[in-house]
């Protein structure tokens, strides 16, 4: 266990945020990503920056839940509280956090950065292990324009579905950032936190991550005044900022284009003064209406939701019973072909284990 709290700065937001820029950024101005990391992709080909154990450790458990990163529904707060309660997120981050803080590289103050777009679902799990293990928990969020992300999600994941599922998504997008925003801004409060803009780390990383610098108590490598190259020069450039669209380019309804628009300027506000009062007071009323707006929305779609659960089921059941006609052909086909006979019980048990492995297969 270290003698002084280690600094652990986690990298927490929306996805297709910026998120990995800057926990890259971080990295190559000193601070340590615990390995091994998530490798890059065709979505991000300079790199996640993501220790795999916590892609891993959130995506499972998360999944046990049925949420998704940016879910956009506020019973998923009670869900995952829930669920935490029961203590095995906890256990298991705890024999993680504790293995990486005692590691040979982490002597003395070494600096760990741990990025994860999941890891606001989880911040009580996070605050309490880091609390108990001696680490100095600090949160980082990289904001992008909301529209921005809708975008970039859509080329990233959604190029090849339908006009119908792309305009469905869209929605469900700027609903799941404004909900995500709102959930990490919340996240970080009463500690040590700082915000940085995706857009103006790419113009000018120096100047943007100045202020994070002073926010979080940061040993960074370099002087951010210094114009002396560095190899985050090499790392961070405009061309990485492919998603310009502005709410023109987004389909949705304008009630929900003024909410996010209203979360993005006031977590603008936050880059400068992290945890100023009004700002987190005019957040808390906008919660309280996307909470109430969402609530209206579910009603108004009860019998579309009902209907679709109705017709899923029954076709569920006809495919099962599709399956099972088809496998007792199969058996009878097969049964005249052999010699002697299968048995009327044998034959049923083997109808039963084929029945059992076709439907596991589907």
């Amino acid at each position: 266990m270290p003698t002084s709290p280690t600094p652990l700065v986690l990298v927490s937001g929306s996805g297709r945020s910026g998120t990995s820029s800057l926990a890259g950024t971080l990295k190559r101005l000193g601070l340590h990503v615990p390995q091994p990391e998530v490798e890059a992709s065709e979505t991000n080909p300079r790199g996640f920056y993501e220790p795999q154990w916590v892609i891993d450790f959130h995506k499972r458990h998360l999944k046990e839940l049925a949420l998704f990163n940016i879910d956009s529904r506020p019973g998923a707060v009670q869900l995952v509280s829930d669920y935490v309660a029961r203590g095995l997120p906890a256990s298991e981050l705890r024999e993680w956090l504790a293995g990486q803080l005692t590691t040979d590289e982490l002597a003395g103050a070494t600096q760990v950065v741990v990025k994860d777009p999941h890891a606001f679902w989880f911040a009580q799990v996070w605050e309490e292990v880091s609390a108990e293990l001696g680490a100095d928990l600090r949160w980082l969020t990289a904001l992008r324009h909301p529209a921005e992300v809708v975008g970039s999600r859509d080329i990233a994941y959604l190029s090849s579905q339908s006009d119908d599922l792309r305009l469905t998504k869209e929605t469900s997008n700027v609903a799941g950032w404004v909900h995500a925003a709102l959930l990490t801004e919340r996240a970080g409060r009463g500690g040590r936190r700082a915000f940085v803009k995706y857009g103006d780390l790419l113009a000018d990383w120096r100047a943007a991550l100045a202020p994070v610098q002073d926010q979080l108590a940061l040993e960074l490598d370099t002087d951010l005044s210094s114009a002396e190259h560095h190899p985050v020069d090499d790392f961070i450039e405009p061309s990485m900022r492919k998603s310009q669209l502005t709410w023109d380019d987004v389909r949705t309804p304008e009630w929900l284009k003024a909410m996010a628009e209203q979360v993005w300027q006031l977590l603008g506000t936050l880059t400068a003064t992290p945890h100023d009062e009004a700002t987190l007071a005019r957040l808390d009323e906008i919660h309280a209406d996307y909470v109430e707006r969402y609530a209206d929305a579910v009603a108004l779609t009860f019998d579309h939701t009902k209907a679709e659960a109705t017709l899923a089921g029954r076709e569920a059941r006809d495919a099962q019973r599709a399956t099972v006609q088809q496998l007792r052909r199969d058996l009878e086909q097969a049964r005249r072909r052999q010699a002697p006979a299968v048995g009327g019980r044998e034959a049923a048990s083997i109808l039963r284990r084929a029945v059992v492995r076709r439907i596991a297969r589907r």
